[in-house]
């Protein structure tokens, strides 16, 4: 869905910010997410997975930071990333309602850039929070409502600790988050725990079964290769995990949310639009996007889309 410099600072400098971040204290196996302007993104895929280390890949960039965030200054590089999130997954806008939270209690998890947060700010809320695990979306985002002239009461914090009493939202929302988590299932818990009776769950993680999966399997699988290993090792931070709608139903139950609804949709990496695809250059990538049938994907093949947006509810007590 899918939350792409080092926290605290302008949005004025990111290329330089990044070329300058410091990687002497990472060791081991590297793997690299070229992005754009020569700028390389790593992680140690020896390291565990916890959410320190994905903390500490996020923490060099917001998603979409990189690839999406140009402009002469922060106001035009926020503008510009907007635009483009909008207009390369449409969907967010009619998934996420965010018109719903006025005069209501809306959390976020995992604000990135705070193109999404922007719009909570929008609508109204009684009380707008946001947490991220990194420094840097927090700034961001602090930054980015700043410039609106909007409030909200942002933190660092970790999803699978919220710092919130229980039943405190009215609404709970993630874009591409709880699927970075080290226990998603623990996070979807602490979602059930801060919503009030009756409260709305709103969240996207990834879909095992998508053709961004099976492209990076031919890319880089072996018949003994798991897709689980496949998720874990190429795409995006370290760890990031995939789940089918039988399995995303059983996290959604064993954190004591009822589903309400679960829709599978394409992503722009499953169209082979936008900027994606930039940590996996090749020739035959390079081909493919230009040959990409993204009509017919469309028009057949929404199931085998990346995104599995979930809508759950906390029951009544």
């Amino acid at each position: 869905m899918p939350g792409d410099f080092e926290g605290r600072g302008s949005l004025a400098l990111p290329v330089q910010r990044l070329r300058n971040s410091g990687r002497s204290a990472i060791a081991g196996a590297y793997s690299c997410a070229r992005l754009m302007g020569g700028i390389q993104l790593c992680h140690d895929e020896s390291a565990p997975m916890n959410n320190r280390v994905v903390r500490d890949f996020w923490n060099e960039a917001a998603c979409g930071e990189a690839a999406y965030a140009v402009g002469i200054d922060a106001s035009n590089r926020f503008s510009s990333q907007r635009e483009t999130r909008y207009e390369l997954e449409p969907f967010i806008k009619p998934f996420a309602r965010f018109e719903e939270g006025h005069e209501q209690a809306v959390l976020e998890i995992g604000v990135g850039m705070g193109a999404d947060h922007e719009r909570w700010a929008r609508s109204g809320p009684a009380r707008l929070c946001g947490i991220d695990l990194t420094p840097r979306a927090v700034d961001l985002t602090r930054e980015r409502l700043a410039l609106a002239h909007l409030e909200s009461e942002l933190r660092v914090a970790d999803g699978e600790r919220l710092p919130f009493p229980d039943a405190t939202f009215d609404i709970v929302y993630s874009w591409g988050v709880l699927h970075h988590s080290a226990d998603t299932t623990q996070a979807f818990k602490e979602v059930a725990r801060v919503l009030k009776p009756r409260g709305t769950a709103r969240i996207m993680i990834y879909h095992k079964w998508s053709i961004v999966g099976l492209m990076l399997w031919l890319r880089y699988g072996r018949l003994s290769s798991s897709l689980a290993s496949i998720y874990a090792n190429h795409l995006e931070s370290p760890g990031t995990k995939a789940y089918s709608t039988k399995e995303a139903a059983a996290i959604v139950e064993a954190s004591g949310l009822q589903m309400v609804k679960m829709e599978v949709e394409l992503s722009p990496g499953d169209l082979l639009s936008g900027a994606t695809g930039q940590r996996h250059r090749g020739r035959l990538l390079s081909i493919a996007r230009r040959l990409w049938p993204r009509a017919l994907l469309l028009a057949v093949a929404r199931q085998l889309g990346l995104y599995l947006m979930i809508e759950a509810i906390r029951p009544s007590e």
